[in-house]
């Protein structure tokens, strides 16, 4: 038994409860460091990418044929720490092995477990420098979180995880965006980084908005970064004429009404996905009447979120009508310290003639109950898709 396999035996030996693989052997391979920590009767090893890192279990009794493929092939550093003691095994490049070990001071700790265990695993992680995020002044020019900024990264990561679900199963060689009502497109900059970046798949997105100024600027800060999949248009989103197949529609705060055409277009272009976190539901609200349900009217304040509340199911119930499976998830948004509601929508076969019918006459009943007349159910129904 050569030098490196004995080491690696006596560390294994001493039942150790913590890991760290370092120090890459080639820099051009996959996972920059590896931390395996014992978990009762087995091990996690946790292997770390620039941006991600990705888990696997392995049995107490496989733990030295993993180092031993590890060691020398990925990396040529390992710190290990077992109750007892401590651990250090270093690999020249040239083959050459040193091996430490150092029985523990009292009182000395093994060292905390790794943060990713403290803390959520974010698909965003500290460390890379982010341009948006640092123009956002969420991350340093290093790649850390700014701590006044902490909630904000974590919406950001929450909206990232609500798109990553859906996407998963994705696999399109490349993904058509539009971003209706982009505005100053920070959710839009970082939607584009989290395909090309994390998940390495080709994406296409045009962000629209009314205001030329905006555009102006969102397409100067795309050319900075150097995001060439991604384009600013100034347009309306009642007509708009989508440059591709459109996979995903996303509109976060289209304004009243805005955020029905935004839907009624989706539907049109059979999306395979929508995301949308409506606001401003003004519509409904000016038109509510009814004598059967007068306490959600007599007050205004009751009355204007019973109307936001009313629109959004309503328009969830027309979405799983024209053939998605809709969700109403909670959202926090970047500027917006209230929770709003995020309308998720998955293209899906179509629903049972029952089921359609029986989700169509709550629409139709609640807007009998209430006078009301809103715009999704009519573009729908105008064009034939309810």
């Amino acid at each position: 038994m050569d030098k490196l396999q004995t080491s690696l035996a006596a560390i294994v030996s001493d039942a150790p409860v913590r890991l760290i693989l370092s120090k890459q052997a080639d820099k051009a391979q996959t996972y920059r460091k590896a931390v395996v920590e014992q978990k009762s009767d087995y091990y996690q090893i946790s292997k770390y990418t620039e941006k991600q890192v990705f888990h696997e279990n392995c049995d107490a009794s496989a733990l030295l044929q993993y180092l031993t493929g590890a060691m020398g092939a990925q990396f040529l550093q390992l710190n290990a720490w077992s109750a007892a003691r401590e651990h250090q095994l270093l690999l020249s490049k040239k083959g050459a092995v040193t091996y430490r070990k150092k029985v523990k001071k009292d009182g000395a700790q093994t060292p905390p477990p790794a943060a990713h265990n403290r803390k959520k695993n974010y698909l965003l992680q500290e460390g890379t420098p982010i341009p948006p995020l640092v123009d956002m002044g969420i991350f340093t020019k290093e790649g850390k979180v700014v701590h006044a900024m902490y909630d904000k990264f974590r919406q950001i990561n929450r909206f990232l995880e609500l798109i990553d679900d859906a996407v998963s199963a994705s696999e399109k060689p490349c993904l058509h965006v539009i971003d209706f009502g982009c505005g100053k497109s920070y959710l839009t900059f970082i939607l584009y980084y989290y395909f090309e970046e994390i998940r390495r798949q080709k994406a296409e997105i045009v962000g629209l908005d009314l205001k030329a100024d905006v555009i102006e600027k969102c397409s100067a800060a795309a050319k900075k970064y150097g995001y060439g999949g991604l384009r600013f248009e100034r347009g309306d989103i009642d007509g708009y004429e989508a440059p591709f197949d459109v996979d995903m529609v996303v509109t976060l705060h289209a304004c009243d009404t805005a955020t029905d055409f935004a839907l009624f277009n989706a539907v049109c272009w059979d999306s395979d996905m929508i995301f949308s976190v409506p606001c401003c539901q003004h519509e409904l609200n000016n038109q509510m009447q009814t004598d059967e349900l007068s306490l959600f009217t007599r007050y205004g304040i009751v009355q204007e979120r019973t109307a936001a509340l009313l629109t959004d199911a309503m328009r969830a119930n027309l979405l799983a009508c024209a053939g998605y499976k809709t969700q109403l998830l909670e959202f926090v948004d970047l500027s917006h310290t209230p929770k709003n509601l995020l309308i998720r929508a998955a293209k899906r076969p179509a629903m049972s003639k029952n089921a359609r019918a029986a989700q169509l006459m709550e629409v139709e009943s609640a807007m009998n109950t209430f006078h009301v007349q809103p715009t999704l159910y009519r573009l729908l129904r105008e064009s034939g898709r309810i």
